[in-house]
């Protein structure tokens, strides 16, 4: 896919985000979290990085993307989701090195995914700010119809 029409899907789906966004705050559990201070980075196979940050509480959105980066660059380096890569490690079922990352520095939570575009373009996309599965339906609806 080229560049430009790689550009203009992401922000479509950062679009589509804002709406969900709304729609997850009405979830006391969702809302509770970081009361919508939420925040996505996405990373190309070859190392470009989107990001965008929704919300005004500037410390709250600062800290939601550490943990959005976090999520999608253990997703670029390992291509499994957070939480799932974690339990093949400490299930011996991958070197806890075999990718560059060590144990303390597994994020471990939910909310990191590989999504793949129509032509099979694979996007590693973090999510925070909800809940882990929150985090991943919003993703996985914002990418659904692109």
């Amino acid at each position: 896919m080229n560049n430009q029409t790689l550009d203009s899907k992401i922000n479509l789906a950062l679009k589509a985000i804002e709406g969900l966004i709304t729609e997850y705050l009405q979830v006391d559990e969702d809302r509770q979290i970081s009361n919508g201070n939420v925040a996505i980075c996405i990373i190309t196979t070859d190392g470009n990085v989107y990001g965008k940050m929704y919300g005004t509480d500037k410390a709250r959105l600062r800290h939601s993307y550490k943990i959005a980066w976090t999520k999608a660059s253990q997703v670029w380096l390992t291509g499994i989701k957070t939480g799932d890569y974690e339990k093949l490690v400490f299930n011996k079922l991958i070197d806890e090195n075999a990718n560059g990352i060590e144990a303390p520095d597994l994020i471990g939570w939910q909310g990191g995914q590989p999504i793949f575009l129509e032509d099979d373009t694979c996007l590693s996309i973090g999510f925070s700010g909800f809940r882990g599965i929150t985090d991943l339906e919003i993703v996985t609806k914002a990418f659904a119809n692109l």
